[in-house]
């Protein structure tokens, strides 16, 4: 694609969201002029930190409020009008005077006056303010969870959730889009706080890639949740949280990217507070083209011809496979809401949300392969055996395999709550509700042609017409309640009803070469999949002493999982008959989930922490559902019904240091699960065939080190490492008469991961980043994964005094980010490499509309040893 198509690709997908924001931009401008100031006391001593409040008489869209610097001094633009002024520090009286501004100027000092005693006070218990500025560090630890801040992280500027996960401790993210924590993929993904349509069906990298990087305030690590939380999940979760400014009047930002292989964004974050009502926007949309390559050989293992029943294929197979597909979509998506204070205890919010990607698809697939085949027949006294009539002769064969498809998504969401507050001691009830849809559909056209070469004849030539159409509903209601006990202790308990209805409908039309067309019912089906969870929790933290901080906590959820599937299965012993089968499978089980942390406070911000929880994986809809994909002839991937959770016991045991230049957390952790939930394959009429089954033990330990040093004033460090050990047993055989099906399960070794990222300020306005990877091999129950390792540049000028900001980057610099793993089983041998994406690069522009302090005057909550004060799932909120 040449420059000229890139520009007008850019310009096709974004100049109407461009003039939209735009729009929304000069609807809120005004003349103003700047004002500045200074609060001082009754001795004219300046008053640092104060908080200034400028409250417009006849116009309160023109408020406004700012900060005091270390001299008590501030400045701001004002639109000309009376105002009242309020000002507000800690140990001093609040102070409200009015003044008309007219035009640019200093108006004077204001002088307020300290209270009559703070002796008797206690600190938290002081009317203040909260303070929200920019991370001094990217990562920091808190009791249950440590936080990301991607602000700061260069590299993926422009980019979309995916890219920012990338950079996450404790996170890996395969080529493939495949998220893990710790070497665990089983990840619960949360959207401030709650499962989100946002992450849609089963989208995998394609649902990550929507997301832009751009309205991604923070990412919550939570490696191992306390009961307040979900069960699910038993690598952890992960919480994105979006961003919601809190600052007065109007502000937002919008950045605008463009990068090739072609990729364009534009995306907008705008919010508007006024009085007790706040108001955000976040939006955008982007085009990208993708392209990935793989690379397969596998080799079958027939040892002994006899041993193969009658309903396998005859002959053994060498087979090397090369493929490239390309990627090319666009995305949009749209959040909306608002936040209102209907007094000083009850506050309501709602919010909505729109999200649609349309990707197009062409895969290219060529096999080269030899078939050594014989000619065989059956003994008349055993019908299951079959016997060697005839010499063994190899064939050459030449396969080409072209997909082309298209997928459209679209998914909604309605958020609401309240927070009403109970009396005077603390009293907080939280209540939510999140109503969620999600559709897909997809057409694929497949065209597989075969050729003998050693014959010189096509052996095959198919026409496969896939339609897929799948469809989600979800409710979520939440109920919270927390009751503060003294001055360190705290109650909570709470109720969430999960509802989802997931329906699927698979249907596969083939051809052969020109004959007419006929129906494959084997690979059709439509399944109807409904799950309800109810979860019940309480906890309860406190303080021994000064030091000693511990919470317990216990949840239970009630499961009840229906699933209705409906198909047309063949006809055994005939070629093109058929029979209406349908089956339901209903599960429902209830079981405990406890959690134990405990803290110890070492002095110089240093903390010791435990703790303890018992996790469920429960299967996802998609491994359930019993009917097969046609995506690929060779490697077919088919569920199964009577798949059950994994449960797991996880134990964690970390140590936090921190101090101005060193945050230092290393973490001793060990997890034990049975009926582990891993992927059997077999060879069938020359495929391979994957199924989950409940087979086997995992046991996983290591050390998780996560730390940054900040050596000089202009270069910061950032290291993530992960050393672990692992074992995975077991052994299953989907066809018990047949050994050469078997399984054995074995993966046992140790192994690390490392990531190290470096930042350098070269000036005030200008720095670069430098993020490198490495994942050492890893020998799985399944698979002998190979080592990888990928280094990323980015490069970010601020300029306009703030308002803007041009970012460059450049992923996978050396093109090294590929996959690669090799499988041996009883039945066969296979090497597969595959690499995602190729190297990328992007340019970013990004203007802010206002910039200034984060504040909001509300009262100072009292100090909590989670440092939580919320009752959602997010357990954000000030320190």
């Amino acid at each position: 694609m040449n420059q000229t198509e890139i520009i007008h690709l850019f310009t096709k997908k974004t100049l109407g969201l461009t003039f939209v924001l735009s729009a929304a931009a000069l609807a809120f401008a005004q003349d103003k002029v700047g004002i500045s100031g200074s609060i001082v006391n009754k001795d004219n001593m300046p008053v640092p930190y104060a908080s200034v409040t400028f409250s417009n008489k006849a116009n309160k869209l023109f408020s406004d409020a700012t900060l005091t610097d270390e001299k008590g001094q501030y400045k701001l633009d004002l639109a000309p009008g009376n105002y009242d002024i309020t000002v507000e520090a800690i140990d001093y009286k609040k102070s409200l005077v009015n003044k008309q501004i007219t035009s640019a100027g200093n108006i004077g000092a204001l002088s307020i006056e300290p209270e009559k005693s703070t002796t008797n006070l206690k600190t938290q218990d002081i009317q203040g303010v909260v303070i929200t500025a920019q991370a001094t560090k990217p990562y920091k630890v808190e009791l249950d969870k440590k936080t990301y801040d991607p602000s700061q992280d260069i590299v993926s500027k422009g980019g979309n959730l995916q890219d920012v996960l990338t950079n996450v401790p404790s996170v890996s993210v395969d080529t493939d889009g495949t998220v893990s924590m710790r070497g665990n993929s089983n990840v619960k993904f949360l959207i401030n706080g709650k499962p989100s349509s946002l992450l849609g069906i089963d989208d995998g990298a394609n649902a990550l890639q929507s997301i832009p990087a751009d309205q991604i305030e923070r990412v919550e690590v939570i490696t191992n949740p306390s009961s307040k939380f979900e069960a699910s999940g038993t690598a952890g979760i992960l919480n994105i949280i979006l961003k919601k400014d809190k600052k007065m009047g109007f502000n937002g930002s919008v950045t605008g990217s463009v990068g090739y292989l072609p990729r364009t964004n534009l995306n907008a974050n705008l919010n508007w507070r006024k009085g007790n009502w706040t108001w955000h926007v976040n939006g955008g949309g982007g085009y990208q083209k993708n392209e990935s390559t793989s690379k397969n050989s596998t080799i079958q293992k027939f040892t002994d011809i006899n041993s193969i029943p009658l309903n396998s294929f005859p002959y053994t197979q060498t087979s090397i496979q090369d493929g490239k597909t390309k990627r090319e979509g666009d995305n949009y998506n749209l959040t909306a809401g608002f936040t209102h204070d209907i007094s000083d205890k009850t506050s309501v919010n709602l919010s909505g949300m729109l999200r649609s990607f349309n990707n197009d698809q062409n895969a290219l697939n060529i096999y080269d392969e030899i078939e050594y085949r014989t000619v065989m027949g059956a003994d008349p006294n055993d019908p299951n055996s079959t016997i060697e009539i005839g010499p063994r002769t190899s064939e050459k064969l030449s396969r080409t395999r072209n997909s082309v498809g298209n997928n459209k998504n679209f998914a909604t969401q309605l958020d609401f709550g309240l927070d009403q507050k109970i009396g005077d001691n603390g009293q907080v009830v939280y209540i939510s509700g999140s109503y969620q849809t999600n559709k897909s559909d997809g057409t694929n056209v497949i065209r597989q042609n075969s050729y003998n070469i050693t014959k010189n004849l096509t052996e095959k030539n198919l026409i496969n017409n896939v339609d897929t159409h799948s469809q989600t509903k979800t409710f979520i209601g939440k109920a919270d309640y927390e009751l503060p006990i003294g001055d360190n202790s705290k109650f909570e308990a709470g109720a969430r009803y999960d509802y989802n209805k997931n329906t699927y409908n698979y249907f596969v039309n083939e051809s052969n070469g020109g004959s007419p067309y006929y129906t494959r019912y084997d690979f059709t089906s439509n399944t109807v999949y409904s799950e309800s969870i109810l979860g019940i929790y309480a906890q309860f933290k406190s303080k021994i002493g000064e030091k000693f901080a511990y919470q317990l906590g216990l949840r239970s959820e009630t499961s009840s999982i229906n699933i209705n599937f409906d198909y047309n299965k063949l006809i055994e012993g005939t070629q093109d008959s058929y029979e209406p089968k349908h089956e339901t499978v209903k599960k429902n089980y209830t079981q405990f989930f406890p959690s134990v942390f405990l803290s110890y406070d070492l002095g110089n911000k240093d903390q010791l922490l435990l703790n303890y929880s018992r996790r469920i994986n429960r299967p996802r809809a998609f491994s359930l559902i019993p009917f097969m994909s046609f995506d690929d002839d060779r490697n077919y991937f088919q569920g199964n019904s009577d798949l059950n959770p994994t449960y797991e016991n996880s134990f964690e045991l970390g140590y936090s240091i921190s101090n101005k230049k060193i945050t230092f957390n290393p973490t001793l952790y060990f997890k034990k699960s049975q009926d582990e939930q891993n992927r059997y394959q077999y060879l069938l009429n020359g495929s391979i065939y994957t199924k989950p089954v409940n087979v086997g033990s995992e046991t996983n330990y290591g050390l998780d080190l996560n730390g940054t040093y900040d050596p000089f004033s202009w270069w910061k460090m950032m290291l993530s490492a992960d050393l672990y050990g692992y074992k995975n047993t077991g052994s299953f055989n989907l066809f018990p008469e047949n050994p050469n099906t078997r399984n054995d399960f074995s993966g046992t070794g140790f192994s690390y991961r490392l990531r190290f990222n470096n930042t350098f300020k070269i000036d005030k306005t200008f720095s670069v980043q430098l993020q490198s990877f490495y994942r050492a091999g890893e020998k799985t129950a399944m698979n002998d994964r190979k080592a990888m390792y990928g280094i990323d540049l980015g490069a970010s000028k601020t300029i306009w005094n703030g308002n803007g900001t041009i970012g460059f980057n450049i992923r996978d610099i050396f093109n090294t980010r590929r996959m690669r793993n090799f499988s041996n089983t009883e039945q066969f041998t296979r090497n597969m490499e595959m690499q995602w994406q190729p190297r990328q690069f992007a340019l970013s522009f990004t203007y802010r509309f206002k910039q200034g302090e984060k504040i909001d005057i509300k009262p100072k909550p009292k100090k909590d040893i989670n440092s939580n004060t919320k009752g959602e799932d997010d357990q954000q909120g000030p320190m």
